[in-house]
């Protein structure tokens, strides 16, 4: 409570008083330091210079009287910029350090600033953002009274430090320190209420401040008193300056909801409901507040600076599968309280509203909102703040409008429950039912409204492509009946399989699980953090991953309706209408070539209007529908097949493209034609793929493919890329592969960063197109993989199915990449998880001659007595490289020699996630020695093996000596023996307990073989045995 009798101190210093603001500072390291730190940390250089600027202000008025005080600090003053800012830094450092003097130091900067106090309200700001949670009590008490003398001056500029100084109140926090704040500065707004009534965004800002934090303000008589203050201060602005407090937007609702119950609201509310006009002649009523979209601003400003930077790193700088750590600390400092929930609210509308990652990032491996997201939900210990949670997500859906929303506002949550619909289908089912339950009950009047919000944003999704389908999300046989049920009844637009808005299907019915088999990949360029849930019924743990069938809707003939093109044809000129209708009577393709080359010419005329290039596109997309049904490559592939099938009237566009010089006027009007074409007819992306492979005249030109996509509305490459090659696999997938080697030649830098492409081609092809792939490899006509991300590929494949992990391994060993470059994986593969890939990198293994580097990896697995990955390969090497092997080994040990009191990472710049230690060595070098028992290997009787375990066992404790005492004794044969023939040795070696114990053997058997061992070394360390016996009998079962 030091800060309130601070607060009183800086009461007197402003008055004059001595001594004013000091019991906050009691105790404080170092005589007017500004910021806390330690011996260990270094100088701050902010705090430096502040210092410096105040010794000089200091050296100037120390002794001498006011008058020439104010003399000397004017005329330095004078001498120009330089001196000036030294002077006013100084004198500020002076008010923050020393409150006896903070009346006359504030008196003497009023007199010298000739900026009127920027520089001193520029570092207020900077010192509030950067180094508040550092400074001093004594100095946080006198920044607070130095605000309140800015804003009793009237200074300009004070309203944005007011600003910033409520954005360092933390949401969800009553420590002692955070209440002072949040008290300071509401007395600094009602003392000066005339002034803040001048600033209709400091009236907005601190309304949306106070009622966020009137929710944490209960229980003790303070908190209740503070709460009575923000209650009374924000019901008179509400009152008074409405039409100001409208700029905030719907989330004032959200806001004015969750204190409705307190009384002065409770009036509030009726007026805003039944009487509006008694608030604002403007305002019309609640549905004009919920239709306004919340600024940035004023989600962020409920997020301290630290909130802020820590989440704006973690959505741009943590690699997704890395977020723990970075979790786990923002828990322990934010949200590890019961008043802590709240917090989460704020937290879920910043990322959904400010945190708007670019395409660049959205299409990388970085942590994606939507999983930041699923941990604040799934972390959430009160039903209460998981409600208000949930509608913090949901918001934007409730009043969505496309034309003034963002579809980044609405992305995340239709995300977290497609990603969360795997490993936490309870999370998908509860937002779910959240969505469906909260249109009728968030306001019944507005019932009708809420629908339409929500069908807007679902629509929106499917046409952004955030998600291509939502069937397999509202319709997926994980979710109960009931919830199924009420989404077929809320939703039914969005429960059928889907069809593309350009084809006329007719469709039979088919069972939720093979249409659920069919879009399980819908995935968009947004969400390829992860790869798509699987909807088999079998259980999650399972390994039944098996894809052996492929389900397809069954797809009847077409029915062919009449083309319609009469609404745009009056919007034409004439000659370019006649040109339109002779192609829609044109009987045959070349006539219709013909003419569409007429209208391709007329259209590069210098007179042409290219305001009519939207009514073209959409009578060209309507005449030419039947372009993009069927398959676009024809059966046989022939170099004649091939131009016949690039003949097609609407590829003269194309083609015109391709003659042209790309800095031609006339190529950009192509291009805005195609851009037209595209946000009406998708398909004409990859068409304009494949034109560009299999024409002769395009030969060279693939390049045009990205001046298309920069002219589409896109506006991006990768993001483009993506979406035309997700559009060709879910209509062509021949044509898919037929285009792949093209792709990756063409555009490595889009195609070999991500897993987004390659899941897509394996998860559509067959063994026959898998094989054809591989001979592309193997022939370098296709580059699939590359050294510097083919490690973070494999790693995302872990979550595909086990045939298209299979795919993506057998593509990857097509390419000559030496396997240390992935070795790294085994750190992500657990046994029960990643059969596929463990089964594949152990193949790959056993060919190769180990390394250090690989020893390390394989031995760095945990040690279980089911997973045998370890053991298996140690033992094909031993086999294969036995010397060689002893002496990674031998190393290794050496190097690890530490057991439990110092856990060694691996050094290797590779291998940062290996944690080695001499233990897990020890565990896995005992199970090879059960696995070797009654082999003829001699393994344990090489020289470098035994003299590293005599240097281990020379060091390691006595625990350690029980657990491993088979192994050990091996060493203390090898050294008993030492002095004897090498054969001797040897053959202590091979008769020592390892061969002894055999867990297959039953206990007699074990005892007889004991007995009848005539070695000298064996009779007299019987035992060792039995502990071993008695303390690894977990370790001896692994023997079979």
């Amino acid at each position: 409570m030091e800060l309130q009798k601070g607060k009183g101190a800086a009461a007197a210093a402003a008055t004059g008083a001595a001594g004013g603001g000091g019991g906050a500072g009691a105790g404080a390291p170092g005589g007017g330091r500004l910021l806390l730190s330690t011996s260990l940390d270094a100088k701050d250089e902010l705090e430096e210079r502040l210092e410096r600027c105040m010794s000089i202000v200091t050296s100037m008025t120390t002794g001498v009287s006011e008058r020439e005080a104010n003399d000397a600090l004017n005329a330095y003053v004078c001498k120009g910029p330089p001196q000036h800012e030294e002077i006013c830094l100084g004198l500020f450092t002076l008010v923050l350090t020393e409150p006896a003097q903070a009346q006359k130091c504030y008196r003497d900067l009023a007199l010298v600033s000739r900026d009127g106090m920027n520089i001193v309200l520029n570092k207020i700001n900077q010192i509030l953002m950067e180094k508040y949670l550092k400074l001093q009590d004594t100095c946080r008490t006198q920044l607070v009274w130095l605000v309140r003398e800015l804003v009793k001056s009237g200074v300009l500029g004070a309203d944005g430090v007011c600003m910033t100084f409520m954005k360092q109140i933390a949401g969800g926090d009553v420590t002692a320190k955070n209440i002072w704040l949040a008290e300071s500065v509401l007395d600094i707004l009602m003392e000066q209420r005339e002034w803040v009534l001048k600033s209709s965004i400091l009236i907005a800002m601190a309304v949306y401040t106070y009622l966020r934090l009137i929710v944490d303000h209960h229980g003790t008589a303070q908190l209740q008193a503070l709460r009575q203050k923000e209650v009374d201060f924000c019901i008179s602005l509400l009152r008074e300056r409405f039409m100001e407090c409208l700029m905030i937007g719907r989330d004032l609702v959200r806001l004015l909801q969750n204190v409705a119950r307190i009384p002065e609201f409770e009036l509030l509310w009726k007026d805003i409901i039944h009487n509006p006009q008694a608030l604002s002649p403007q305002f019309t009523g609640i549905l004009q507040l919920l239709q306004s979209r919340t600024s940035r601003k004023f989600l962020a400003c409920r997020l301290t600076p630290d909130m802020e930077t820590k989440l704006l790193f973690m959505t741009s700088r943590v690699r997704f599968g890395q977020q723990k750590r970075y979790q786990d600390w923002f828990q322990r400092q934010y949200l590890s309280t019961p008043d802590s929930q709240s917090l989460r609210c704020d937290l879920i509308r910043y990322i959904c509203g400010v945190v708007h990652p670019s395409n660049e990032v959205l299409s990388s491996d970085i942590l994606p909102r939507w999983a930041i997201i699923g941990w604040l939900l799934t972390t959430c210990t009160s039903n209460v703040a998981a409600s208000n949670a949930k509608l913090a997500l949901f918001y934007d859906w409730l009043f969505f409008s496309p034309d003034k929303d963002s579809i980044m506002n609405i992305e995340p949550a239709i995300l977290v429950m497609h990603h969360s619909m795997k490993p936490h289908p309870a999370i998908t089912a509860t937002l779910l039912d959240f969505m469906c339950r909260i249109i009728p009950n968030f306001y019944p009047p507005l019932e009708g409204h809420v629908r339409q919000g929500v069908f807007s944003s679902l629509n929106h999704i499917v046409e952004k492509r955030v998600l291509a389908h939502l069937a397999p999300l509202f319709d997926n046989p994980k979710l109960d009946k009931e919830l199924r049920a009420m989404l077929r009844e809320k939703f039914p637009e969005f429960c059928s399989s889907p069809s593309p808005p350009v084809e006329v299907k007719i469709e039979e019915p088919v069972s939720m699980e093979m249409d659920n088999h069919m879009s399980d990949k819908d995935e968009s360029c947004y969400d390829n953090a992860e790869a798509a849930f699987s909807d088999d019924e079998e259980d999650l743990n399972s390994k039944g991953k098996k894809r052996e069938f492929r389900f397809h809707p069954i797809k009847e003939t077409v029915v062919e309706e009449p083309v319609d093109i009469t609404p745009y044809l009056d919007q034409l000129d004439e000659s370019l209408r006649d040109k339109v209708l002779q192609l829609q009577k044109g009987s045959d393709t070349e006539a219709q070539c013909e003419v569409m080359q007429e209208i391709v010419d007329q259209v590069l005329e210098e007179d042409f209007d290219s305001e009519q290039l939207s009514v073209l596109a959409s009578c060209l997309q309507e005449l030419f529908k039947g372009h993009f049904r069927g398959e676009v490559l024809p059966e046989e592939i022939t170099e004649e097949s091939l131009e016949e099938s690039v003949g097609k009237p609407l590829y003269l566009i194309f083609r015109n493209l391709c003659q042209m010089q790309e800095d031609n006027s006339s190529f950009s009007l192509l291009l805005d034609l195609l851009s037209e074409l595209y946000q009406k007819q998708p398909k004409i992306g990859y068409h304009l793929l494949y034109y560009l492979r299999a024409s002769k005249a395009a030969a060279g030109k693939m390049n045009l493919y990205e001046s298309f996509a920069q002219a589409t509305q896109l506006g991006d490459l990768h993001t483009c890329l993506m979406m035309d090659m997700k559009a060709c696999q879910e209509d062509d997938v021949r044509l898919l592969c037929h285009l792949t080697p093209s792709i990756y030649t063409e555009f490595p830098d889009e195609t070999l960063r991500s897993g987004e492409l390659l899941n897509m081609i394996v998860a559509v092809i067959d063994s026959a197109q898998l094989q054809e792939l591989v001979c592309h490899v193997m022939m370098g006509n296709l580059v699939m993989f590359r050294k510097d991300s083919v490690l973070n590929i494999l790693i995302q494949s872990l979550d595909w199915e086990t045939f298209e992990q299979y795919c993506a391994w057998q593509l990857f060993l097509a390419h000559n990449i030496p396997l240390e470059t992935i070795i790294p994986i085994l750190q992500h593969l657990k046994y029960k998880e990643h059969p596929e890939a463990l089964s594949c990198l152990l193949l790959q293994l056993r060919r190769e001659k180990p390394s250090e580097e690989m020893v390390k990896m394989v031995l760095s697995r945990p040690c279980h007595p089911d997973d045998q990955f370890t053991t298996s390969i140690l033992r094909h090497w031993c086999m294969k490289h036995d010397e060689l092997l002893a002496e990674h080994i031998k190393s290794l040990l050496i190097k690890n020699n530490s057991l439990p009191r110092k856990r060694q990472s691996l050094r290797s710049s590779s291998s940062k996630l290996a944690q080695l230690t001499l233990e897990q060595i020890l565990e896995h070098l005992d199970n090879l020695r059960l696995n070797l028992t009654n082999t003829k290997q001699n393994f344990f009787s090489q020289t470098p093996i035994l003299q590293a375990l005599q240097h281990v066992q020379a060091s390691c404790d006595e625990a350690h000596k029980m657990k491993f005492s088979d192994l050990f004794s091996l060493a203390e044969e090898y050294e008993d023996s030492s002095t004897k023939p090498p054969k001797s040795r040897r053959k202590a070696a091979l008769s020592s307990p390892r061969s002894r114990k055999n867990a297959t053997q039953p206990p007699n058997a074990e005892e007889e073989s004991g007995s009848s061992s005539a070695s000298e070394e064996e009779d007299t360390k019987p035992k060792p045995t039995k502990r071993k016996r008695k303390g690894s009998s977990a370790v001896g079962s692994d023997s079979d």
